[in-house]
C-alpha cells in the first residue's frame, strides 16, 4: 500500500473518518506480514460449519453470498468483518475455514464454528476450548512460534450461551443470571489463557452485541418493532462489563500479553436506534433482509422455507435473523482496524499488529470511554429496551 496514496484514497479516508466513528487507515503505514486467526461462533465462521454436518448448510447456498455471487458458508450476503480486516492487514489471500481440507493457512485461518459456545457441548459445533485444541493440532505443521507471537487473534463468542440460557431458563432471577455470567466469563478467561499458552500474544476480543435486539429475538419474544428483549440485553451488558477488567489483569500478570476490546455492543446500538440509523445509511435495522415472520427473521436459505428476500440488502443492517449484511460487516472491519478509543481500545488493530512483540502495554482498557458515548440518549431509549452501556 505504501507509495500508492492519491487523491481518491485520501478522499476515501476522509469519508471513512466521517462515517465510521473516526475510523482511519493511514496511507504508507507499514503492516508486518503476519497471520490473522479467528475463533468463535457464526459471526467469524468462514465455512467450518459445513464440515460438521451431512445436511446441507443454508449458508452454502444462495441467497447467502448474494453480493459476491459466492455462497461459501459465511453468515452474510458477502464478506464478513475478518475478511475486511485481513485486507487491511495486506493479507493477499482470503482467511480460510481451518477445518476444510487442503486450504492455504499460511497467513491464518478461521477456527470459528456456527453454534459455538463457551460452556457445554454444542451440537455439530465446537466450544472455544475445542477450537483452540484444533489450532494446536495444526500449529507445528504450519506456523512457527515467532510467527504466532506476532500474529493477530480475534475472538467473538458467548452469544449462544446466553441465548440458550434464556430459552431454557425463562424465569431465571438476577442471582441465577449473575452466576451464569460469571461461569461464562470465567471460561472465556481460561480459554484465552489456553490460547496464550499456545503462543498467542496479540488479542482482539469483541464484546457481545445487544442480543435482545436481534430480529430473530424480537420475533421469537414478540417484542414488536420498537422494543428489544431486555433480559438478553441485560445479560450481554453484564458479560461485557467483565471483559475489559479481565483483560487488564491478564496484561499485567502475563508477560507479553497485548489486547484490545472492540465495543460491538454500542456499535450495533448506534445503528439500530431510530435517531441514528439513517446517519449510517441503514433504512431497516429491526428486521432482516432474508427470512419469514414478523421481522423476516427465520429460515433464510432453508430449502423447506419460502423465505422473502429484500430487493436491496445494502439498506439493511441484518441480512438474516442475527447476522449482518456485508455493508455493515465492512464498516465493522474499518472500525476494528482503525477507529478511535470510543469504539476500540486501548488501541486499534493497526496499532496492535505493529506494537512491538513482548513489550508491556503502555495503556490499558478504561471503563469510561464507551460508557459516555451515548449518555445523552439513554433516558429516552432505555424504556424501549435500548440499554446503553
Amino acid at each position: 500500500m505504501a507509495g500508492k496514496c492519491n487523491l481518491a484514497s485520501v478522499l476515501g479516508v476522509v469519508l471513512v473518518f466521517a462515517l465510521f466513528e473516526n475510523s482511519l487507515t493511514v496511507c504508507g503505514q507499514s503492516i508486518p506480514a503476519v497471520a490473522l486467526f479467528t475463533f468463535g461462533d457464526s459471526n467469524f465462521d468462514a465455512g467450518n460449519k459445513q464440515t460438521f454436518t451431512k445436511a446441507n448448510v443454508a449458508q452454502g447456498f444462495w441467497p447467502y453470498g448474494k453480493s459476491r455471487d459466492d455462497p461459501n458458508g459465511k453468515f452474510s450476503d458477502g464478506f464478513i468483518a475478518p475478511d475486511f480486516v485481513a485486507t487491511f492487514m495486506e493479507i493477499p489471500i482470503p482467511i480460510p475455514a481451518a477445518l476444510k481440507p487442503g486450504v492455504n493457512v499460511s497467513r491464518g485461518a478461521s477456527f470459528a464454528v456456527a453454534d459455538a459456545t463457551l460452556l457445554g457441548a454444542p451440537v455439530e459445533s465446537l466450544t472455544l476450548n475445542q477450537q483452540i485444541t484444533k489450532f494446536n493440532e495444526m500449529k507445528a505443521a504450519n506456523w512457527n512460534d515467532d510467527f504466532i507471537n506476532r500474529s493477530l487473534f480475534m475472538i467473538y463468542i458467548g452469544a449462544n450461551d446466553y441465548l440458550n440460557f434464556t430459552k431454557n431458563n425463562p424465569n431465571a432471577d438476577a442471582s441465577a443470571q449473575q452466576a451464569f455470567v460469571t461461569s461464562v466469563t470465567n471460561q472465556l478467561k481460561n480459554d484465552i489463557s489456553f490460547l496464550y499458552a499456545s503462543g498467542a500474544r496479540k488479542f482482539m476480543i469483541q464484546t457481545l452485541a445487544p442480543l435482545g435486539c436481534f430480529p430473530i429475538v424480537r420475533q421469537d419474544y414478540r417484542t414488536g418493532m420498537e422494543q428489544c428483549y431486555v433480559p438478553l440485553n441485560n445479560l450481554a451488558i453484564q458479560h461485557n462489563e467483565k471483559i475489559g477488567p479481565m483483560l487488564n489483569d491478564m496484561a499485567i500478570t502475563s508477560p507479553g500479553f497485548q489486547f484490545t476490546v472492540f465495543d460491538f455492543y454500542n456499535v450495533i446500538l448506534r445503528r439500530i436506534t431510530p435517531q441514528r440509523s439513517l446517519s449510517y445509511r441503514f433504512l431497516a435495522t429491526n428486521v432482516s433482509c432474508c427470512g419469514i415472520g414478523t421481522h423476516t427473521a427465520y429460515g433464510c436459505g432453508f430449502p423447506n422455507v419460502h423465505s422473502k428476500l429484500c430487493s436491496y440488502q445494502r439498506s439493511y443492517l441484518f441480512f438474516d435473523g442475527r447476522h449482518n449484511t456485508e455493508k455493515a460487516q465492512e464498516s465493522f472491519g474499518h472500525l476494528i482496524f482503525g477507529a478511535n478509543p470510543n469504539v476500540i481500545q486501548p488501541m486499534n488493530i493497526r496499532e496492535l499488529v505493529t506494537y512491538p512483540v513482548g513489550e508491556p502495554m503502555r495503556e490499558l482498557w478504561l471503563p469510561t470511554t464507551s460508557a459516555t458515548v451515548q449518555a445523552r440518549d439513554s433516558s429516552s431509549l432505555t424504556s424501549r429496551g435500548y440499554e446503553l452501556n
